[in-house]
């Protein structure tokens, strides 16, 4: 019998209820685990992956066997918003002995989503009514399972890793302040070698590139932040009725690209956004009628990989905002975003007490020393003017 398990991945990155879920940051090489009594009875396992340790792993792309729906994805995922055709991956597994009632059909127990990373934990398999209907691919025959379970694995940034992965920076048009990444953000350097390597060394190819090197341990640039990716914003300029903002994106990360990123803003006035124009763009949505929330990604062909550091590791775009009257102001550092995630991590935000203000000279207290002191400067001046024609009169006579 064939047993059709329908899982639901979703993320709880502690941006909203529904933010993290679209966000979804891309599932690389993944092993669904499954350990129960009834385990002893299966028959086949897709691939062969790790068959003693009964797991079952993800078709590669181009298997010659029978295919059905939302197989054969090679173990990646992307982000529901991004691309929902490959959102969804799906395999079968053939179970003996298990019967076809309701009382020898057995949930599945103990699931674990593995990745490159911990960071998941599953919940318990909840039966769904009605069941499941599947349709071929040839789109002739319509199959009814048995029996459908929903599991729901929930990501956590805190549990997948320590550290943050991402920092924001910060600059304005109107401040010539620029707001660096908080140091330390993602760690502190040591003097371990090969912690991080400067950006201009020589040996930086035979690091990279050496024997042994091909791992997912991070080889980011020797910076304060010590993060694999920056943030920047960049109010950028101001407009009657619009403005302005630049976004850039910079790997640190000698050791990897990022295919398919995206990117979760949360600002006020996206509400009011006119244009993203060279990243895709969606709003979220994630409060309902509070549209403070876009999720932005790469165009495919263009700027859909994030390179290695270097040269070319790097990817931005210009945003342009309609002033709303009633809201709009760069006092106070409003112009910049409240939260960003990079691929579903929380990037580090600077302290809120550093943000770019307003020049102070626009204030009224230093208007009015200003011209107190500009009526003392007169008044001084004429006393002297004054002083010098009387006595130049008194000369004369």
């Amino acid at each position: 019998m064939i047993l059709l398990i329908q899982m639901v991945i979703s993320q709880s990155s502690g941006i909203s209820r529904s933010g993290p879920q679209m966000a979804m940051l891309l599932l690389l090489p993944y092993t669904i685990i499954r350990s129960t009594v009834t385990s002893k009875h299966l028959v086949g396992i897709l691939d062969g992956f790790g068959q003693r340790r009964r797991s079952f792993g993800a078709w590669l792309v181009g298997r010659p066997l029978n295919k059905f729906a939302n197989c054969c994805k090679g173990g990646v995922l992307t982000s529901w918003v991004q691309d929902p055709m490959n959102a969804v991956a799906s395999f079968q597994i053939t179970v003996g002995h298990s019967g076809t009632s309701n009382r020898t059909v057995k949930a599945p127990k103990n699931i674990t989503l593995k990745t490159p990373g911990p960071g998941y934990s599953c919940g318990l398999a909840q039966e769904v009514k009605p069941p499941t209907r599947f349709i071929s691919l040839d789109g002739r025959r319509t199959t009814q399972a048995h029996v459908t379970w929903n599991v729901t694995c929930t990501y956590s940034q805190f549990v997948a890793q320590r550290a943050p992965t991402c920092c924001v920076s910060l600059s304005s048009f109107y401040n010539e302040t620029v707001v660096n990444c908080q140091k330390c953000s993602c760690g502190c350097q040591n003097n371990k070698p090969g912690s991080c390597v400067e950006g201009n060394s020589p040996y930086l190819a035979s690091v990279v590139n050496g024997p042994g090197k091909s791992n997912l341990t991070p080889l980011v640039q020797c910076t304060p932040h010590m993060c694999p990716v920056r943030v920047h914003w960049h109010v950028k300029l101001n407009y009657r009725e619009y403005w302005r903002v630049k976004v850039t994106i910079t790997n640190w990360n000698y050791r990897m690209n990022y295919s398919q990123w995206n990117l979760v803003v949360q600002h006020p006035n996206f509400e009011n956004i006119s244009t993203a124009f060279s990243f895709n763009y969606r709003s979220l949505n994630p409060y309902g009628v509070i549209n403070d929330t876009a999720m932005m990604w790469g165009i495919k062909y263009y700027n859909d990989l994030l390179m290695v550091a270097g040269p070319d590791g790097n990817v931005q775009s210009e945003l342009l905002f309609r002033k709303d009257p009633s809201t709009f102001t760069f006092d106070k550092g409003w112009a910049f975003p409240r939260r960003i995630y990079f691929n579903g991590e929380s990037c580090v935000m600077p302290s809120p007490d550093l943000y770019p203000w307003l020049p102070h000279s626009s204030t009224p207290r230093l208007r009015t020393a200003f011209l107190v002191v500009s009526f003392i400067l007169c008044a001084t001046l004429a006393f002297f003017y004054n002083n010098l024609v009387l006595d130049k009169n008194s000369g004369k006579c």
